[in-house]
């Protein structure tokens, strides 16, 4: 079960760049590319939106929204494509960064904190 596992995390690797290489391919289809950009860019992103050290929550992008994500990228991809953006991922010697990914969820984390910091401040909780 564990050497499935490893497997199974391996592979969600290899398409993380094949998805970060189909999103900057002109034969992906649009909706495709927009899908795919933002699954790649949030992935490798080096900061998470639900951070993993919160008790469960922190793990579900990791193990739910990612996956479901790709999943979602790849069917959108058609299978000819796909299969030369994951020979190519496997080829990489290193992963990409998203920057894009790190600004995005930092704007995410700052929205929230105002909204947060907002809501509280009439009640004088602050």
């Amino acid at each position: 079960m564990w050497n499935r596992l490893r497997n199974w995390a391996r592979l969600m690797k290899r398409d993380v760049i094949a998805l970060w290489i189909a999103a900057r391919d002109p034969r992906t289809p649009v909706l495709a590319k927009i899908v795919a950009a933002a699954i790649a860019a949030y992935a490798l992103s080096p900061i998470d939106f639900i951070p993993d050290f919160i008790p469960v929550f922190g793990y579900i992008d990791d193990v739910i929204i990612v996956p479901v994500g790709i999943f979602l990228a790849v069917r959108l991809i058609p299978p000819s494509l796909m299969k030369e953006f994951r020979e190519s991922s496997s080829q990489r010697l290193q992963r990409p960064s998203s920057t894009a990914g790190f600004v995005f969820i930092l704007v995410l984390w700052l929205v929230a904190a105002s909204l947060l910091f907002w809501w509280l401040w009439p009640w004088g909780a602050l």
